[in-house]
């Protein structure tokens, strides 16, 4: 970390963290003045293509660090990886809950991949339907949790 990152800088922490023998393909970054064509260049010596966020598209970057932040805050603040596969597990099952059991308030609260499961009315909004009960499926090892609706066993 520093204060006042340079593209000199910012180039070194990039070569520290690409690995001989890495499989990444590309680095996506804005427009920023620290993002020299010298650093670029540097970046593409590493065998890794550059791609710069559109010009006047805010919308672009705001995307990307919300969805940046809300890892952080959700996942990565709390579990401490132990190698970088175990990191791309964390991510790979917490993108999973991200999408399809965490609500999300833009969706009026939804998921944005809602499971297809019918649930049958109880004529109460507060009452659960007759030979149903709620199930708790914890994820990332009980970090968060996901609550659905089943069919109690006969």
């Amino acid at each position: 970390m520093t204060a006042h990152p340079t593209a000199e800088w910012t180039l070194q922490q990039l070569r520290e963290a690409l690995p001989g023998d890495h499989t990444y393909r590309f680095v996506i970054h804005d427009r920023d003045s620290i993002f020299s064509k010298a650093l670029d260049k540097g970046v593409t010596d590493l065998g890794v293509r550059v791609l710069r966020t559109p010009v006047r598209a805010p919308v672009a970057n705001a995307v990307c660090e919300r969805l940046g932040g809300s890892l952080r805050r959700e996942c990565l603040d709390f579990v401490i990886p132990f190698s970088e596969r175990h990191l791309k597990m964390m991510v790979q099952q917490w993108v999973v809950h991200y999408n399809r059991g965490r609500p999300h308030s833009s969706l009026s609260p939804g998921v944005p991949e809602p499971s297809e499961a019918d649930v049958p009315d109880s004529g109460h909004r507060h009452k659960l339907p007759a030979g149903h009960c709620i199930v708790k499926t914890c994820v990332l090892g009980g970090l968060h949790h996901e609550y659905s609706l089943v069919k109690e066993a006969a």
